[in-house]
């Protein structure tokens, strides 16, 4: 930390703390660093203080006291944002201590509890929506500690114990913590040109409900529902990580029964691949799905619960077709899943007993803080039901002169518009109340092979065909990535069907007969939504402190020689890169009530390079490459700007503009209204507060080396 930046004086520090009941920071004091260090540790921070409101007004307070000695504010929810506005400012706002969480079924009629009427946290005389909760973080909403830090938090192995051990062979869980920072192998050896064999695809569905007022599932509408066991601690269902799946293929596919998928066994080498001796095959797992196949539609079994003596009868199904989540601004993704977990709501059983099932808000898999709600936000559930803000219902925001609203679809529905995809310019939200849906198991995992220049194309354009008009429910990815310390880099399809195995496993079939090399790993099996939102965050090893570099862009399409070219460029990339396509499309085109445009809806694919490296390694190669990678070779498909909460450091504003295409010149009137001295320009915000476009550099904080 900079010991010659400005702290705040003695009269201001006073005067800050009497106005709020949560603590306050200045620089100098230990906690300081701990409340305004973020996860790209290339953030210069020069704020003076940091504050840990406890709830809207403590908010408000913090805003009239910089409102009234002329200095700026900045907002910190999780501090994953790359480009560091978080901490941009001169007193940081941490929501961190702003930790409320509920969840309620819906009313009969459709509707819900409002923030206004919900308790805070320790608070009287309001009521909570629900019964009450276990929240297994509040015991350190009021602790000393750096939320970033918590070790719960940063574990992300139980995603999966078989990808952990494969990616750490070693037992280190510290990325690249063996591996030089500028060496990569590279196997130049000519591979055998693979024809790759036309899949069938796979009509697009229309399963995802929107309406507010459905909200009972009744036993005809459950034809793609999910169910689950109606025991109440089912929904921590066990990960099927041991265990390499194999399947055969259903009917409707081509009989490729004849090349099976050549996935080496956890319990093998898994490094093996490097020697030229033949693959044995894995010996299949037991399969599931006559007896699943046999039970009505609605139902779905585990492995493990097959194989219990317990009768199927104790089966249970959703009773609504979705449930709402209130949650404080403070809580991060994971915790907001934890939450869900260990909360599931009454199902109904077959034998007439009761059942639970969890349900989770869409979101972007972990890790992410909660400005996702306000920012786009699109993960494993985006498909099936649309983006994290399309899933906002209700916010307790504090504006720019300190007034405090309750804003929804009903009240001040011109900052609602603008709040769902642009919110960090127009306000800070406080509290959260999104729609939560029923998951009581996915079908997911990752299926893991060498990246090799000559035959990681055939792989790309496999994936692609094969995912070709998927139904809302498979959400799949395919991403470029560094390989285990001292090895390959890897090419990694990630699959998770929202649904069990019976009803994703020829979506599998179809993705893992690509014969063009050996497959590494395949462990999709049926897993918990929770552990399942860390898979993404485990292969990328992600770390806490190293430099972070991101650009993204949407896609109208993934031509052969666009992937021709990503693979020849991956392949002269430094460590630490990570370029990732990702299967768009689905629900995201049902929602045209806010900023977000209908044109980035429309897309065929998110694409991201996610680029980390060591704070004290020096490489250009880790930002030119993102640049030219997303910018240039991919600028034929491109479709204006990214989604908001793929936005970076060193953001060009055309490209920010380009976020909002048609609805950037509405924006900007409700700019005009609610911020019309553009108090929160520590954020995404390209123009000052006379309209004129500004540079990056002018509101975003400093980086260390940059």
């Amino acid at each position: 930390m900079d010991s010659n930046l400005p702290s705040l004086s003695d009269v201001l520090y006073q005067e800050l703390r009497s106005t709020v009941r949560g603590d306050a920071y200045r620089r100098g004091d230990p906690s300081f660093l701990d409340y305004s260090s973020m996860f790209n540790g290339d953030i210069k921070v020069s704020a003076m203080a940091v504050v840990c409101p406890l709830d809207a007004p403590d908010v408000s307070q913090v805003i009239l006291f910089c409102r009234k000695h002329s200095i700026y504010a900045s907002v910190k929810a999780g501090g994953y944002g790359t480009a560091g506005w978080a901490v941009g400012g001169d007193i940081i706002i941490d929501l961190c201590k702003i930790t409320d969480i509920d969840i309620e079924p819906p009313a009969a009629d459709g509707s819900f509890t409002s923030i206004r009427d919900m308790s805070l946290l320790n608070s009287k005389g309001k009521v909570k929506a629900g019964p009450p909760l276990l929240d297994r973080s509040a015991p350190f909403a009021s602790s000393k500690r750096r939320r970033e830090d918590d070790d719960e938090l940063r574990s992300y192995d139980l995603a999966s114990a078989t990808v952990a051990d494969f990616l750490y062979p070693g037992g280190s869980s510290t990325p690249f913590a063996d591996r030089p920072p500028v060496t990569r192998r590279r196997l130049e050896f000519a591979a055998p040109a693979v024809e790759t064999p036309q899949m069938s695809t796979y009509p697009a569905t229309s399963s995802s409900s929107h309406d507010p007022n459905a909200t009972l599932l009744s036993s005809n509408s459950l034809g793609s529902s999910i169910a689950m066991v109606s025991n109440p601690l089912a929904f921590n269902l066990p990960s099927m990580d041991d265990a390499t799946t194999a399947v055969s293929p259903p009917s409707p596919l081509p009989d490729i029964s004849s090349k099976p998928p050549s996935c080496s066994s956890p319990l093998d080498d898994p490094f093996s691949y490097l020697d030229d001796a033949p693959n044995n095959p894995v010996p299949p797992v037991a399969s599931t799905s006559r007896l699943a196949q046999s039970m009505p539609n609605a139902l779905f079994a585990t492995p493990s619960f097959l194989e219990s003596p317990t009768n199927f009868l104790t089966y249970a199904m959703p009773i609504y077709s979705h449930a709402f989540m209130t949650f404080g601004a403070g809580k991060r993704q994971k915790e907001i899943d934890q939450f869900s977990a260990a909360n599931p709501l009454d199902a109904m059983s077959l034998a007439g007993g009761r059942g639970a099932v969890p349900y989770h808000v869409p979101s972007a898999a972990h890790p992410v803080g909660s400005a996702i709600m306000i920012l786009g936000g699109f993960g494993f559930l985006g498909r099936l039901h649309g983006l994290s803000s399309d899933n906002l219902v209700e916010a307790e925001v504090v504006l720019a002169d300190g007034q405090i609203v309750v804003v929804s679809h009903n009240e001040h529905p011109d900052l609602w518009w603008a709040l769902r995809g642009a919110g960090p310019a127009f306000g800070v939200v406080t509290r959260y109340k999104a729609r939560a849906y029923p998951v009581p198991v996915v079908f997911a995992g990752n299926l893991i092979y060498r990246f090799h220049r000559a035959t990681a194309p055939s792989l790309i354009k496999h994936f692609r065909d094969c995912v070709k008009g998927a139904p809302r429910e498979l959400y799949a990815n395919v991403l470029l990535t560094a390989g285990p310390a001292g090895q390959d880099s890897l090419v990694v399809i990630q699959m998770c069907y929202i649904g069990p195995k019976i009803k994703g496993q020829e979506f599998l079939q179809a993705i893992s007969s690509w014969d063009g090399g050996r497959c590494l790993l395949n462990e999709v099996d049926e897993k918990s939504f929770l552990h399942q939102q860390d898979s993404v965050a485990q292969v990328l090893r992600g770390k806490a402190g190293n430099k972070w570099f991101i650009r993204s862009a949407l896609i109208s399409s993934l031509p052969d020689d666009i992937v021709n070219k990503t693979v020849l460029q991956f392949a002269d990339t430094p460590v630490g890169c990570t370029w990732l396509f990702e299967l768009a499309g689905g629900a995201l085109g049902d929602f045209e009530d806010n900023c977000i445009p209908k044109a980035q809806r429309q897309a065929s694919f998110t694409v991201a390079a996610l680029h980390q490296w060591d704070i004290e390694f020096q490489d250009p190669r880790c930002v030119h490459s993102a640049e030219e990678w997303i910018a240039e070779t991919l600028a034929p498909v491109t479709l204006g700007g990214p989604l908001p909460s793929f936005l970076g450091r060193q953001e060009p504003p055309g490209r920010v503009i380009a976020c909002y295409g048609e609805n950037w010149a509405r924006l900007c009137e409700v700019k005009e209204k609610y911020d019309p001295d553009n108090f929160f320009r520590n954020s995404f915000w390209p123009l000052n507060a006379q309209g004129e476009i500004i540079e990056p550099e002018e509101h975003e904080p400093q980086h260390i080396q940059f």
